[in-house]
């Protein structure tokens, strides 16, 4: 999707605010640990290429979902290491090897269809599951055997790595129980990778002595928590991402005026209306319907439904076209972030941000 430069919608990342949250983690991790920054999904809807070379300098590596990610940071000038998190199709393994990009295995049925002549000097890392029930090998006795496996046909097998399903949460029954099979695995192998990481964001804030000596840094450097208000965080972090418009037109309607698709909002008295360009298709759901925006420093409702591409308020008094609209940030002493609008559709922030289509450009500072 072409991003709408010429539209007053738009996002603005504060990469400062990014090389802040890093270095907070950072701080209280041990001193020889090394960090990758996760920027898939489009860097959480920050821009994963912008966002990996402003901390080229501080990671030692990223991680990404899919070897189209790896690519387009390759492509960027990206030249540390990138680590595919999800499961590489067999047919896409000559632009990982040309390229340099670590690929997960995670079964053995995928690498019984790998053309084995393409194993030769491709960097592995290999994904246990101890509890996510997604991808990954539940056995040591099954590693062991591919271990041999990939190592006989001259594979690079640097890491091994968990996922955590409850590093976020307040009870640490479920977050205990993965990280001890994961110990045990790792005492049952016969050779271990020299890269071990279990540890994500949640990891890496809240349980930061079980860190091995690897850890993937995703949505708290992006200023989020990756619990939302279940845990407080031990340390400041800033909000990266902005998401602001301005009033495209303003207009008073009379008392028992009707607004938007289905006629689901009708005016009380005579009231003062502005139109927004922003819709559902920028990441704006439908359900966003009576949340509200800044104007102002002023919290003004969404009234009537929220439409493909623009959205209507109700706001105090009349403001000129070209008024700016926060709809995620600060404004004056207001503010409105993307855990709101979590809190408001009954989700994760994590989703919020995503969501957020490329039509909206990004600008960063």
């Amino acid at each position: 999707m072409k991003a709408s430069i010429h539209r007053p919608t738009r996002i603005e990342v504060d990469l400062s605010a990014i090389s802040h949250n890093l270095q907070q983690v950072k701080s209280h991790l041990p001193s020889k640990t090394q960090v990758f920054a996760v920027v898939k999904a489009n860097a959480y809807g920050h821009g994963s290429s912008v966002v990996a070379r402003s901390l080229l300098e501080e990671v030692d590596g990223f991680c990404v979902s899919n070897v189209d990610e790896a690519l387009e940071l390759r492509q960027a000038g990206v030249t540390k290491d990138i680590l595919v998190l999800g499961v590489v199709p067999v047919g896409a393994l000559d632009l990982a090897l040309a390229e340099n990009i670590i690929v997960t295995v995670a079964s053995r049925e995928w690498l019984e269809i790998v053309d084995k002549d393409l194993l030769k000097g491709l960097r592995l890392h290999i994904k246990v599951d101890t509890g996510m029930g997604r991808i990954g090998f539940r056995d040591s006795r099954l590693i062991n055997e591919v271990l041999a496996d990939l190592r006989l046909h001259k594979a690079q097998v640097e890491g091994i790595f968990t996922h955590f399903a409850t590093a976020d949460q307040v009870d640490e029954t479920q977050f205990q129980t993965q990280l001890a099979a994961f110990k045990q695995i790792l005492t049952e192998l016969d050779d271990i990778p020299s890269l071990v990481h279990a540890s994500n964001s949640a990891t890496s804030i809240w349980h930061a002595d079980t860190v091995f000596n690897m850890v993937r840094l995703g949505n708290v450097l992006y200023g989020l928590n990756p619990s939302g208000r279940a845990l407080s965080l031990p340390y400041t972090i800033r909000p990266a991402l902005s998401l602001v418009s301005e009033l495209v037109q303003t207009k008073q309607l009379e008392i028992g005026a009707t607004i938007g698709y289905g006629a689901t909002y009708t005016s009380s008295g005579e009231e003062y209306i502005g139109t927004v360009p922003i819709g559902y298709a920028d990441g704006l759901i439908r359900r966003m319907q009576d949340f509200h925006v800044l104007v102002d420093g002023h919290i003004c409702p969404i009234v009537g439904r929220v439409s493909m591409d623009q959205i209507t308020i109700r706001m105090p008094k009349p403001y000129p076209l070209g008024t700016r609209v926060t709809l995620i940030g600060q404004e004056g002493s207001a503010t409105i972030s993307a855990q709101d609008w979590a809190d408001y559709l009954g989700t994760i922030n994590y989703e919020v941000a995503c969501l957020l289509s490329d039509r909206i450009p990004r600008f960063y500072r």
